[in-house]
């Protein structure tokens, strides 16, 4: 079954002011749909591979995939996996801060939630280039770290709870190169049910 571009949750407006609907349009409709459309494609030439889920393409650094096509499925698998996590875990009327055994858990790690919040915002800052800021679950605890272009913590065995996208086109119809502006309003979307959801199946 090819892979398919799934819908946003909510309405490309729903998460203004602090990501704007032209954003929201041209990320999702087109950056994430030209992933699906050249996993795809990347893939035809690999028909045994035609009913993997997206983790098993990605696992071990892409591991099952023919050298020919690693590189095509590592960067539009990994920018596909990427951008259906990112749309679940933002959401209109969200931000705040976590709560229960998640909050515990990011308190315990990082020793507050706003350590947390400079910790994973200096992740972004600190990404040349382009890339993704995560909070990640592995071996039992959380951690912080970042990922060059389109790479996913899955291809590394790990989990991702939390990721922001810090390529420019992410941001750059409004805050132009004010990553750190961007970075500050993304808190104001954040979905922490959804992500609360991806901790304990990480668990």
């Amino acid at each position: 079954m090819p892979f398919t571009l799934p819908a946003l949750p909510y309405a490309p407006d729903a998460l203004e002011p602090s990501i704007d609907k032209m954003t929201m349009e041209i990320h999702h409709g087109k950056h994430h749909n030209a992933y699906v459309t050249n996993l795809n494609k990347a893939l035809e030439s690999a028909p045994d591979l035609a009913n993997k889920k997206i983790e098993e393409l990605l696992a071990n650094n892409c591991a099952i995939v023919p050298e020919a096509i690693r590189t095509a499925v590592r960067n539009n698998g990994g920018g596909h996996i990427n951008h259906s996590m990112f749309w679940q875990i933002m959401g209109p009327k969200a931000g705040g801060q976590p709560s229960g055994a998640l909050a515990t858990a990011i308190n315990s790690a990082f020793g507050s939630f706003d350590t947390f919040k400079e910790k994973l915002s200096a992740a972004g800052m600190g990404r040349f280039g382009s890339g993704w800021a995560w909070l990640i679950a592995h071996g039992g605890k959380l951690e912080i770290i970042s990922t060059a272009n389109q790479d996913s913590p899955v291809m590394e065995g790990k989990s991702p709870i939390l990721g922001v996208d810090v390529w420019e086109h992410a941001y750059y119809l409004k805050y132009q190169n004010r990553r750190n502006e961007y970075l500050a309003a993304w808190w104001n979307v954040v979905n922490w049910p959804e992500i609360d959801k991806r901790f304990h199946s990480a668990k």
